[in-house]
């Protein structure tokens, strides 16, 4: 695999898979960059708010995206980005590999939040799992269990208790909250059980999960399951920006409307940035006002002719 590239892409959810189009289409050399493919788009199994569908998967939505991003070239390289620099080529190191462009596209989005407790990072892949909609399949027919609470884990034990044949939510509130139409399935779902007061101590189990020891109401006891879905929320893991972008407290990279950020040549888009309304079609649409913005960047600094956006007249920062 080549490390030089026109520009780099950090992220495969909706943002970065729909900047990495628009450049590739232009007949850059893109590179994608992403420890996986979809983002909390997987989240959702049913998206009825995206234009020319009238619902679709959140898993089969984003499937299409990066189909159509690799059908005009794009690249893809499944690693963690550690570290960003430079000023005028851009050099973006992961835990195994080190790559150069010219334009940077950061929409890496957010990550879930981990439980952090013993046999967790043990058993990642083999039953530990952030992602319902992504492999809830692979235990069809079995018993699982669910830590979280709030709309996220309460969709993501809605897609399961269509899946596994019982589903066991453990949550630290003793009150089980979220959007009523959400509730309301749910209690129609007689496979999904609700342990409420309960924190998770520990994973359990030797070359799979076999279940999770928690605390309930003082008392410490062993619940039974062949996979753990965390479903926690997530996390902003922009630490390695520090420095390099000018961030808010919550660490979300701040953007102009043109998706610039504060270094010349580095842009960002979707779920990272401090632009409101997370949703999968606005993402989208930042992805390709980054990728515009970039594109325009790059023929700038090479000295041909930027693309017309519209009838104005765009500022996007070449020098200073």
């Amino acid at each position: 695999m080549e490390s030089k590239y026109d520009v780099i892409v950090v992220g495969g959810a909706a943002a970065g898979l729909t900047a990495a189009l628009y450049m590739a289409r232009q007949g850059l050399k893109t590179l994608v960059i992403t420890k996986d493919i979809g983002g909390q788009a997987l989240l959702t199994t049913e998206i009825q708010n995206y234009p020319g569908f009238k619902s679709i998967g959140g898993f089969e939505l984003m499937s299409i995206f990066q189909e159509q991003a690799s059908l005009y070239g794009t690249e893809f390289f499944y690693d963690e980005v550690v570290s960003v620099s430079g000023e005028d080529r851009f050099t973006v190191k992961t835990t195994t590999a080190s790559f150069e462009a010219e334009a940077l596209i950061l929409a890496f989005g957010k990550t879930p939040r981990d439980l952090n407790v013993p046999g967790e990072s043990e058993l990642k892949g083999r039953g530990v799992s952030y992602c319902a909609v992504c492999d809830g399949p692979l235990y069809r027919g079995k018993e699982v269990i669910l830590v979280g609470h709030g709309d996220h884990a309460l969709q993501a034990a809605l897609y399961l208790s269509g899946v596994a044949s019982g589903v066991t939510v453990v949550q630290r509130p003793n009150t089980v909250r979220g959007d009523p139409e959400l509730l309301q399935a749910l209690k129609s779902r007689n496979n999904v059980r609700f342990r409420t007061g309960c924190e998770v101590r520990s994973i359990e189990g030797d070359a799979t999960v076999r279940g999770v020891t928690a605390v309930c109401g003082g008392k410490e006891e062993r619940i039974e399951g062949e996979a753990v879905f965390v479903e926690m929320g997530y996390v902003t893991r922009s630490k390695f920006l520090e420095g390099f972008v000018e961030m808010n407290d919550e660490g979300e990279i701040i953007v102009d409307s043109l998706g610039q950020t504060s270094r010349k040549g580095v842009f960002a888009a979707g779920d990272i940035t401090q632009m409101p309304y997370k949703q999968v079609v606005i993402s989208a649409g930042q992805g390709a006002t980054a990728a515009l913005s970039a594109y325009n960047y790059l023929q700038k600094k090479r000295g041909k002719h930027a693309s017309n956006t519209d009838w104005r007249t765009v500022d996007i920062k070449v020098t200073g």
